[in-house]
């Protein structure tokens, strides 16, 4: 059993990666993912297939937003929407500029949330997707444009919107500019809304701050990740004001599920057949 294993090793570490450590020695890269919670040990490939869940804990790591585009969406139909928004510098902040095309390089998206077109089990949708992997998905003018854009679209198809929310709130470098956006999407989830169109949203960890205090909590059905951080200011900020411990598990999906901030907690490999359930349902075509 053993000799079976270290074969197996040996055969990744051939086709891997080497990198020198500080002795000297070469090891591979990429090759192990270490479970924060649970430190469970398993091989980097086996957890990429398993969409980046621990077995062991059923911990959810974070994806990219293809990442979770390609677990979600039926094969080759999304359609993207405003690719090609430019962010600007409204109020002149050093280096933002500089920040935002090194991030566009490294992470092969033009900001922090791809929207588009797609199917999810056959059904017709606008989707949403915040990637936490730029600028931890904060919320600039651009965010707010391409969420507004969306929402816009999804009422003149007359389609429902299903929005990924993962963020930190609110851009710091673009000031009241980024504050602007909370107004500004939920104006138009209200008139998505007014249309008699569903909007499910769906929080992965984390969703914070002015995300959560407008969009991200406006949908007709929430949906949460296990144990994603949700919430609005941070926990030693209300600690401090109210003058009360909070409870462990404060903020987390569990928690506002009991006390019915969030309608549903299912798990990234179920999610997919959850939102086509009830696309489905809406649309009039499945029971529940």
């Amino acid at each position: 059993m053993l000799e079976d294993l270290f074969k197996k090793v040996k055969n990744r570490m051939a086709d891997s990666p080497m990198q020198e450590s500080e002795n000297g020695v070469n090891i591979p890269s990429n090759i192990l993912f270490k479970c924060p919670r649970c430190q469970n040990v398993i091989f980097a490939d086996e957890f990429e297939k398993a969409s980046k869940i621990c077995p062991k804990c059923g911990y959810h790591a974070r994806i990219t937003a293809a990442e979770r585009l390609a677990i979600t969406a039926d094969e080759e139909s999304f359609v993207e929407f405003d690719e090609t928004l430019d962010t600007c510098n409204p109020i002149d902040f050093p280096g933002y500029e500089a920040k935002i095309k090194s991030l566009q390089q490294s992470t092969g998206i033009s900001e922090a949330v791809v929207t588009g077109k797609c199917s999810i089990e056959g059904q017709s949708t606008v989707i949403g997707i915040m990637d936490s992997h730029f600028m931890m998905a904060s919320m600039g003018s651009v965010v707010g444009e391409k969420i507004t854009r969306a929402f816009e679209r999804a009422t003149q198809l007359k389609l429902p919107v299903v929005l990924f929310t993962a963020s930190g709130g609110a851009r710091m470098q673009e000031g009241i500019v980024s504050l602007m956006q909370m107004a500004k999407t939920s104006g138009a989830v209200v008139r998505h809304s007014d249309a008699g169109l569903l909007y499910i949203t769906v929080m992965t960890d984390p969703t914070t701050g002015g995300v959560t205090a407008s969009f991200a909590s406006l949908g007709d059905i929430i949906i949460a990740e296990p144990k994603a951080l949700i919430g609005f200011a941070g926990r030693r900020v209300i600690e401090d004001t109210i003058r009360q411990h909070l409870p462990d598990d404060f903020q987390s999906a569990e928690f506002l599920l009991e006390h019915g901030f969030v309608d549903l907690i299912a798990k990234r490999s179920e999610m997919k057949h959850v939102l086509g359930r009830l696309l489905k349902y809406h649309s009039g075509g499945a029971d529940l």
